[in-house]
C-alpha cells in the first residue's frame, strides 16, 4: 500500500503563508530551491525525516503520497496546448513541488523533454489525447519509468532518480489513476524462468515521445539490447519504456508481456488517485509506474499535475550538462 504522509493544517497553512510571497521559481532556480529549503526545512521533524529517508534509503518504500499541502488560492485555467500557463500571478504550486524536490535530491531538465524547463505541467492535450505520453487521456498509458534519450545508447542510466507530481487539478470526474508497481513485489508474482528472461539483455528501448516526435522527426530510436531487470533480488532496479519495448526473442516478447501484467495484479499495483494538495513522490528506479485513461474537453477545467525529475547527484551526468545550469544534453 502507498505510504502516505498528512500534514497538519496548522503546518500547510503556515507553509502556505511563506510560499504565497516567493516569486516564480523560473526567474532563478537555485535562488528558489535555496528559499523553498529554508520553508520545508520548518516540517514537523517526523514527517522531514521521512520524506528524506525515502529518497536516501534502498529498502524504502517505492512511493509515497503527501497529503494536505497548501494549494494555489486563484488558480487560472487549465492551458489548452500543454503549459507552461503564462497567468499565474502566485507559484505556491510550483514551490511546493520544489520543497518536496529538494528533500530528494537536485531537480534537473533534460534539453529533449520541456525544452529542458525544471517544472513540467502534465496536462493533456487535443494532439497528444491518444499518445503514450504525458499529454495522453484517451488511453492506458502503459507501465513504464521516465528515460532520457542517451547519445551512449543507454537510455537507463542518465535518466531522473525520482519524480515527484503535484497536483493542481484533477480532472472532472476524478477518473485518472496513478498505478505503481515496485519491483520487489513484481519479483514475489513472476515465475523464475520469466524473471531470467527479463535480466537477460534481450530488449530495447524506444526513446520518450517527445524526443521521437521533435528531434527523431517521428522515428523510432531504440536503446541498446538491455535487460528490463537489474540487481539483487532484495534491491532490483527496473526499466520499461511507455514509447515502446522491441524485444529481441519471443521469449522476451512472453515474459514482458507477463511483466505488464503482473504490474496489474491486486498484490502489487498502488493506485491513487490525485486530488489538489497531494503529491505523488516516485522512485523511477524501484518500480514502473502507469496511468489510466480519463475525459479532457480542453476547457480550461481538465486535469493538471506539476512534475520535477529528480537525481540524488548530478555529478556522474556532467559530461553532458549545460555549464552554469541544471540542464542536461541527452
Amino acid at each position: 500500500m502507498t505510504v502516505t504522509v498528512s500534514l497538519p493544517d496548522n503546518v500547510r497553512d503556515a507553509l502556505l503563508e511563506n510560499l504565497l510571497a516567493l516569486p516564480d521559481p523560473a526567474l532563478d532556480i537555485d535562488d528558489a530551491m535555496a528559499r523553498t529549503h529554508q520553508v520545508f526545512a520548518d516540517l514537523p521533524l517526523p514527517t522531514l525525516r521521512t520524506v528524506m529517508d525515502f529518497g536516501r534509503h534502498i529498502d524504502t518504500p517505492g512511493v509515497m503520497l503527501i497529503d494536505n499541502l497548501p494549494t494555489e488560492p486563484n488558480l487560472p485555467p487549465t492551458p489548452a496546448d500543454g503549459g507552461p500557463c503564462r497567468a499565474k500571478t502566485t507559484f505556491v504550486a510550483e514551490c511546493v513541488l520544489l520543497g518536496l524536490s529538494g528533500l530528494l535530491g537536485e531537480p534537473v531538465g533534460f534539453i529533449t523533454e520541456r525544452d529542458g524547463r525544471i517544472v513540467h505541467d502534465i496536462i493533456p492535450t487535443a494532439s497528444g489525447a491518444s499518445t503514450q505520453t504525458s499529454q495522453g487521456s484517451r488511453v492506458f498509458l502503459k507501465f513504464h519509468n521516465d528515460i532520457v534519450h542517451d547519445t551512449s545508447g543507454r537510455y537507463d542510466l542518465s535518466n531522473p532518480d525520482f519524480l515527484v507530481l503535484n497536483c493542481l487539478r484533477a480532472d472532472r470526474t476524478n477518473q485518472a489513476e496513478t498505478w505503481y508497481a515496485d519491483a520487489r513485489e513484481i519479483l514475489r508474482v513472476l515465475a523464475p524462468k520469466t524473471i531470467e528472461t527479463l535480466r537477460a539483455p534481450l530488449f530495447r528501448l524506444n526513446a520518450p515521445g517527445g524526443y521521437v516526435r521533435m528531434f527523431a522527426g517521428g522515428k523510432e530510436t531504440y536503446s541498446e539490447p538491455v535487460p528490463i531487470l537489474a540487481g539483487p533480488d532484495h534491491a532490483p532496479e527496473i526499466s520499461a519504456a511507455a514509447n515502446g519495448v522491441r524485444c529481441l526473442t519471443p521469449a522476451a516478447a512472453d515474459a514482458f508481456e507477463t511483466l505488464q501484467r503482473a504490474c496489474r495484479a491486486d498484490e502489487v499495483a498502488d493506485v491513487v488517485r490525485l486530488e489538489p494538495g497531494q503529491a505523488l513522490l516516485i522512485n523511477n528506479r524501484k518500480g514502473l509506474h502507469a496511468r489510466t485513461q480519463f475525459s479532457a474537453e480542453y476547457d480550461g477545467m481538465d486535469r493538471w499535475l506539476q512534475r520535477t525529475y529528480i537525481r540524488r547527484s548530478l555529478w556522474n551526468i556532467r559530461d553532458r550538462a549545460e555549464f552554469g545550469t541544471r540542464r542536461v544534453y541527452a
